[in-house]
């Protein structure tokens, strides 16, 4: 059986800490995987919202998710604060690919515990279409990376 391998971009545009609460932990007493998506729903809400935006209102349209991969590598426990650092993949004239990398602080050293990509598609709700990514939210996507 072939695993997923999630190559993160160099570039960092976003970091944002989330502590691990009881309720994302499963019956293993780790965080579940349904939890992590959920962690990656947080970090994009943030980093979207530093931008002045949100899902629905993204540089002219709302955005939808088109595909989801997660690569995990190590349990997180009850807790942990994660340092999720978001990057921009490949952007398109509909859509981007997003980068989560979710590390922890184990004894000193940051410890990767999950890789994830969201592609993500500017999206019209009303008409239930696709539609083009305005200049404005591929300015945004292209912004500044982070030190």
């Amino acid at each position: 059986m072939s695993r997923i391998k999630i190559t993160i971009p160099s570039a960092t545009y976003f970091r944002v800490f989330l502590s691990v609460r009881i309720t994302d932990l499963n019956y293993g007493n780790h965080v579940g995987n349904d939890a992590i998506v959920s962690l990656l729903h947080e970090a994009r809400i943030q980093w979207l919202q530093q931008g002045g935006y949100d899902e629905l209102q993204f540089a002219g349209h709302s955005l939808i998710m088109a595909g989801l991969s997660v690569e995990f590598m190590k349990e997180s426990f009850y807790g942990d604060i994660l340092q999720i650092d978001i990057s921009c993949g490949e952007i398109s004239a509909a859509g981007f690919e997003l980068y989560y990398h979710l590390q922890c602080d184990r004894e000193g050293k940051l410890t990767s515990i999950a890789k994830a990509k969201t592609d993500m598609v500017s999206f019209d709700y009303p008409l239930r279409k696709v539609m083009p990514l305005s200049n404005e939210a591929k300015a945004f996507l292209q912004g500044s990376a982070i030190p």
